[in-house]
């Protein structure tokens, strides 16, 4: 357990690091390779692929913030998914939510069909279901909670005693919340992961993952494979991310107050059908999350009633929530599921996650929230 809050680890590591010049901030480390001491004795590193000192402050940094044994720091939070299934060989079960981000699920079911695994698709917050699953004796579990985009939240504990009992692996996919609003590992997950592209670096100009390990077998076999595979990232887009990193609780704290505002008005407007936000007591998961995590975050869905000319109208009408996919940054924006994040998926597989085609997802930035509900407040009252 630290001493410190997630804001000061976030602001402070790697700070005053640096012993050559006494820099506060840590130089960038672009270097490709790095000069044995002798042709039998490398030192701490070698090859950047397999080890740079400005990607390793940015992992210590996440490990820390994750409370984990160690970390690895990825090129993409794809990368950092791909990297995690490199533990599971052919024959072993794979158990992932039915409504996961479209990416991922593309992932998972297409290495299933190459035989890399076998692949159960179940709604985890169904018992019976799950129970289901874990009858089969998985060998990896994978949750996404909040869900992308339907914020359904899944008891990590709770499930983390299924998989303990089973012998399975448990693995978390943090990138709604940020370790400011959830710790998995404390929680008895065994591995963490983030696209560090959203929240953590949080300016939408840099692409990233990273994967966090409970325990040092795990964080060295990760480790292992992120450099056999090419996956880690670069020192400039290490730096980029360990900048954004620095404010991380300050603006998860903003975009919490902006969300709240925003989710309120969404919840009492007549062109609007359905909210969803873990926030609402009404939410079925509003117990779980308000126990598991430190907040509710910014991420909101919301189905609009009409049809896909209501959405095209809306989304025209909005002018500080730009129309784009990826989320976690200072600004607004908005997407369409069906037609962007989850595309990927088959229609069939998208109706079965509860995805509608009048789904809209919003990831709330740091504006001025009263603008923000201003905006959004003239663009629903156009369509009643």
């Amino acid at each position: 357990m630290t001493k410190y809050h997630p804001g000061t680890i976030a602001v402070r590591e790697g700070i005053e690091d640096d012993t050559h010049h006494g820099a506060v901030v840590p130089p960038i480390y672009l270097s490709t390779n790095y000069t044995f001491e002798d042709y039998h004795t490398p030192r701490d590193f070698d090859y950047s692929r397999s080890g740079n000192p400005t990607r390793n402050i940015l992992a210590n940094a996440l490990t820390k913030l994750e409370q984990g044994a160690g970390g690895v720091v990825t090129s993409t939070g794809m990368a950092a998914i791909n990297v995690v299934l490199q533990l599971l060989s052919p024959g072993d079960r794979l158990v992932v939510p039915h409504d996961c981000y479209g990416g991922s699920f593309r992932l998972f079911t297409n290495l299933a069909r190459k035989g890399y695994f076998e692949l159960d698709v179940v709604d985890q917050t169904d018992a019976q279901a799950l129970a289901q699953c874990f009858a089969r004796k998985p060998t990896m579990v994978w949750l996404e909670t909040p869900s992308n985009p339907l914020l359904r939240v899944v008891d990590i504990a709770a499930v983390a005693q299924q998989c303990q009992a089973s012998n399975s692996l448990l693995v978390v996919d943090n990138t709604f919340l940020s370790p400011v609003l959830q710790k998995p590992l404390t929680l008895g997950a065994d591995i963490v992961i983030h696209s560090t592209t959203k929240f953590i670096n949080g300016h939408s100009d840099v692409v990233g993952g990273a994967v966090v390990a409970k325990t040092d077998e795990l964080a060295e076999q990760l480790d292992w494979w992120a450099n056999t595979i090419g996956a880690t990232g670069s020192a400039f887009d290490s730096y980029l991310t360990l900048r954004g990193l620095r404010t991380l609780e300050a603006r998860v704290n903003q975009h919490q107050a902006n969300a709240l505002k925003v989710a309120a008005l969404l919840d009492a407007h007549p062109a609007v059908d359905k909210t969803y936000f873990p926030g609402f007591e009404y939410h079925s998961e509003h117990h779980i999350a308000k126990r598991q995590q430190q907040g509710f975050g910014s991420m909101i869905s919301f189905e609009l009633k009409g049809d896909d000319q209501h959405v095209g109208k809306l989304l025209s009408a909005l002018t500080l929530f730009s129309v784009a996919e990826s989320l976690g940054g200072v600004e607004s924006l908005v997407a369409v599921p069906a037609t962007m994040t989850h595309r990927a998926m088959e229609p069939e597989a998208r109706a079965e996650a509860g995805l509608k085609d009048t789904l809209i997802r919003l990831s709330v930035g740091i504006e001025n929230g009263d603008d923000l509900v201003a905006d959004l407040q003239q663009a629903l009252d156009a369509l009643v």
